[in-house]
Formats: C-alpha cells, structure tokens, sequence
C-alpha cells in the first residue's frame, strides 16, 4: 500500500458521499475510497490496512462510476440492480459517488474496558515522583526574597536539586492564583511541576498494543488505579500488523511521522478521556509509564524500523528509556517524563516484559509458559530459572482481521459458534442481533465447530457436499449466516496463524529438551486472550493437550505490569533485570522450525 503513489495526480476531484453517515468528501484522482475517508477522519475499519486482502472496508456504490480493482471479484460491473459489496481500498471514483458503508465497517468496538488481573500487591509502592505542599508568605510581606528561593527554603536544604525551564515559568502565576499555597511534584531531586492545594498527582500507565491502547489512570499517593480504558490503536488504519506498518514508514516520506502522530493523539484523547472521568485534567499527570512491542516503542518515539522490517529485525535500542513527556508532544506536566519499560529483542518488546512482571507469582519457581496472544504473540519458557522467550507473526487472523467477514470485537459479531444436541451448528451474537461479522473468539470456535460437523478435514479443507457450503469465485465457503460466511482462503490463514503459535510453543519446548506434560502452568495472556474457549484452542491445537486446570486466563497482564511500574522504582529496576535474563531466540534461524510449523498446520 502506498498512498503516496496514489495522490501524485490531483487535477480531478470527485464528491463522494457516505449516505448512512450524512458526511461528504472530495476524492482525489487517484484515491481510493478508504483513503478518502481515513484523510477526513472517518471510521472506516480496515483490518488489512488498505491491502485489499481483508472484507472489513465493504462499501456499496449507490450512483455514479468507479474503477474497481479485478481483484474484488465479488463486483459485478454489468449488474445494476444487485450492486454488491466491494472492498472501499479497491475503489477508485470515476465521478461523483452515492455510497454506503456496511454495518460491519463501522461497527464501534466493545469491550473497551480492558481485562486485568487482580491487583498485585507484592511489590513496593515507591513512585519516582514525590508530592510535598509548600505554604509561603505574600511577597508583600517579604523583601529581598525570590520565588524560586522561597520554595527552596520551603521544601528543605537538598530536597531539591533542580528545577524544568517551563515549570519556572510557570511558578509566579500559580503562587498569586492559589493564595501562596502550592503542591511540588519532585521527581529524583528535580521540581518538575506545581499544583494547588489538594489536587491529585495522577500518573498514566499506556499499554501501546498493535491493536488496542489501554490506559490506566493512578493516584501517586495512595496507589489506586482510579480508571481503566481501552481503545483502539488508529494505526490499524495503516494496517493491522506490524510488517504492514513498518512497509508503511519506509515507503512514504512522512509516514513514520505520519504513525507517530497517529499514537500521541490517541494515548492524548484516551488521557482526555480517563481524567474527565475523574474530574482532573491531563496537566495533573505528573508521570507516565508504557509498553509496547519494539515497533510500536520505536514508532512513538520517532526511531528507525526499517531494521526491524528484515531480518535478523535488529532494534535500535532494548534499554529502558526515559523522556520528557511534552519532547512526545504528549499532554501532561509541564516538567512530566515517559518511561518506556526495556526491551528483550526482536519484536518482543516492553509489553512482554510487563507480562511478565505481573504474572511472576505464577511463573516463579515453576516450568511455565507465558503465552500473550495478538497480533504479533509473544511466548515465554521458564524452566529452572531461566527465560526463553520468542516472537511469532501470528498476524491478526485470529483477532478476526483478514478474513473475509472478519470484524473487531463490536455488536453484530458472532463470538461464540458451538454443535447443537441436533447436530446444527449454533452461534451467539454479541449484541443478541442480526450477525454482521465474525471477531477473533468466534473464529477459533468456527475452525473447531466446523471440523467437528466434518464440514472441513482435518487438513482444513471445506468439503463440498455439505448444507450451506457453496462456491464463490472456484472457492468453497460456509455460511455461518446471511452475509457472514468462512471461506477456504479464512480457513487457510487461521490454520497458518494457530500454527505460527503452535510452532513457536513446541521449538521453546524442545530447545528446553521438556514434552508439554512437563508444564506446571500455561499463562495465556492479552485482551484476545481473555476471551477464548481454552477447550476450543486445545482442541484445535493450538495449546498443548493439557488439563485444564494448568491453564491460567489472565487478561491484560501486560496492562498490570506497566502500572506496576508506574509506582514504583523498584519494579522499573527488577523490569530490566527480566529483559537482560530473558533470551530472546530467532525462530527461523532454529533447525526444524519450518518443519514444526508446517506440521502444525492441521487441526490437531
């Protein structure tokens, strides 16, 4: 995808109007639809990032002439009174345009709050930033006595070592406005801002994932997690993985400025948002702490990737990094720093390590494995002592990403599919109304459900003789609903995923020399996570055929981790000693991955 290429010509201009949203745009030549409507901020999904491999930017064209791509085989040119779904990323206008996007494109995502674990208490409450109220006297009582001194003297000799350039500036207007009475933020000797009196210090916590941010909002002094929320990651518009993204960065001028802005103005929105809850505001947030793998750490802070776009996908740096949260263009304090937990290597990044910190009382002491689900997943061995940890392209089929009726997880979308007592397969729809998508736990329950009605084979091939399989294009599909069906190319890209994941699980083992019996504990982690039918992973194969009983679903532990962090220095210490334990394998530089992987590929 490069959108670059396709604005170069900007002569002709067309009206498109989205008539079941009421908003209007001006395409330019070259432009697809989707590009037209991410340019003016409309919320069209796009799970393959404008790639035209994915179904979830359907749009119907109403009146006027387009080209449509000869890869969207579903549009019939000569059919004017049954216009169907093409994909908005393979349209270009040819005039002015009538269109309506379908339900699935614009469905708003749910389950916004973000699981997490319960709060984990062993560990020190010790946050870098320090609060103590100054009270002085009106400069009208004082003579030969200077604002800044003042404070000094107030505060105590070598409380304070220094003072942020904007913070100083700041400092005359806040004394007159709050009657001499202020609240220091002291961060490692340095005041890096002042509040009045009786006002929160809050801290956020940011879990940058590749497809949801969740923020957390913290009360410095006592500890407690006052808010949570998760929203969607906007660079999903840019594509739903990470490779996606990188190719992005590279191939246009301004695209990693382009991604970069993209992030600081969601984690400032959700900021926004979680201290409106609240009744605070963004400036009161006097440090903040965040995760994320190493594309979304290198893309927020402005690094290179195109190293991480080939092999041996090198970062520019794995160490814990501290910045001015304002040098991010980030809202917050005046003086506020970001810090960003370290990296382990290669795509696996500060999330996992936040993972792993807050899920040490499981791992401890045990052979266990950490398995954090997404679009790109994460997965950690810990067998006496010792950390081994991968990174595999799971890529976003099994979040419901590029798959033809895949959609985010939202009212419409089928979410759990099961085999009846009568032998029919049964679904459930988020919303209890008419199914308009599949999201990412309904499709390990399809794969499963549809393999146990032997609508598919055990090597995932549709069988043709049987109800509500038809052809589409010399494609078999099965249809889950009207409008909503599996096709052979969905079925092809699940099994790769569920064996990207497999494989990963079965090379750390074996490098371990240990068999899946030997595991005392599996610890599926992430959002995606959280919601998946364990039985229905097992059975399929993407878990080792285990009693239940040793699986763990912890949610967002990543999300934990990061606000452990955020208030206290002594897990931003022990954060740094589990990436420098941790080792980090290449799992295609491992002889018989390929074969593993390939093995991997049935159900079962």
């Amino acid at each position: 995808m490069q959108i670059s290429d396709s604005v170069k010509k900007t002569s002709i201009k067309y009206s498109v109007t989205f008539a079941n949203l009421d908003r209007q745009v001006v395409a330019l030549e070259g432009e697809t639809l989707l590009q037209s409507a991410r340019r003016v901020g409309i919320g069209i999904a796009s799970a393959c990032g404008g790639r035209g491999v994915c179904g979830s930017c359907k749009i119907r064209i109403i009146t006027g002439q387009a080209d449509i791509m000869q890869s969207d085989l579903s549009h019939q040119e000569n059919s004017e009174k049954d216009r169907r779904w093409v994909r908005a990323c393979l349209v270009r206008p040819q005039s002015d345009l009538l269109v309506e996007v379908s339900p699935r494109a614009l469905a708003s995502a749910m389950r916004k709050d973000i699981a997490f674990l319960d709060d984990i208490t062993n560990f020190d409450f010790a946050p870098l930033v320090r609060i103590q109220d100054v009270k002085l006297d009106s400069r009208l009582e004082i003579e030969g006595q200077f604002d800044l001194e003042r404070v000094y003297s107030a505060l105590g000799e070598g409380t304070v070592t220094g003072i942020d350039e904007k913070v100083l500036e700041s400092l005359p207007n806040m004394l007159s406005r709050n009657d001499w009475c202020l609240r220091a933020n002291i961060r490692m000797g340095e005041l890096i801002g002042f509040l009045p009196p009786e006002t929160r210090s809050l801290g956020l916590a940011i879990d940058l994932g590749t497809t949801n941010i969740a923020g957390s909002l913290v009360d410095l002094e006592s500890g407690e997690c006052l808010v949570s929320l998760g929203v969607e990651n906007p660079q999903s518009g840019f594509g739903a993985d990470l490779i996606s993204r990188i190719n992005y960065a590279i191939r246009n001028p301004d695209g990693g400025k382009e991604l970069k802005l993209a992030i600081v103005n969601a984690i400032d929105s959700l900021a926004s948002i979680l201290c409106e809850e609240v009744s605070a505001d963004p400036a009161e947030i006097a440090d903040i702490s965040i995760c994320g793998n190493t594309a979304m750490h290198h893309l927020l802070l402005g690094l290179p990737v195109s190293q991480l776009g080939r092999a041996p996908f090198v970062p520019a740096t794995c160490s814990a990094i501290d910045i001015r949260a304002r040098d991010l263009d980030l809202n917050a304090m005046p003086g506020a720093y970001a810090h960003f937990l370290p990296n382990i290597g290669g795509f696996v990044g500060g999330d996992h390590v936040a993972a792993l910190l807050a899920t040490e009382h499981i791992w401890s002491d045990r052979t266990c494995m950490l398995i954090d689900i997404g679009t790109n997943t994460e997965i950690s061995l810990i067998h006496n002592g010792s950390i081994s940890t991968v990174s595999t392209a799971s890529g976003p089929a099994l979040e419901g990403g590029n798959i033809s009726c895949g959609m985010r997880v939202a009212e419409g979308a089928i979410e759990n599919i099961w085999l009846g007592s009568d032998g029919q397969i049964m679904t459930q729809v988020i919303g209890g109304g008419h199914p308009v998508g599949l999201c990412g736990s309904g499709v390990l329950d399809a794969l499963n459900t549809l393999r146990k009605a032997g609508v598919i084979t055990s090597r995932g091939y549709i069988t043709p003789d049987k109800p509500n399989v038809s052809g589409n294009g010399g494609l078999l599909e099965f249809s889950l609903a009207p409008d909503v069906t599996v096709t052979q190319n969905d079925i092809h890209a699940i099994l790769l995923a569920k064996a990207a994941i497999r494989a990963g699980q079965d090379m750390l083992l074996a490098e371990a020399g240990l068999q899946d019996q030997m595991l005392d504990k599996v610890v599926i982690a992430g959002a995606f996570g959280a919601y998946i039918d364990v039985t229905s992973a097992i059975e399929i194969g993407l878990f080792p055929s285990l009693p239940i009983d040793r699986f763990s679903q912890v949610g967002n532990a990543a999300g934990v981790g990061v606000r452990m962090a955020l208030v206290s220095s002594a897990v931003r210490d022990k954060a740094v000693i589990i990436a420098k334990r941790s080792s980090h394998i290449e799992l295609n530089n491992l002889a018989g991955f390929q074969k593993t992987f390939i093995s991997r590929i049935g159900i079962k």
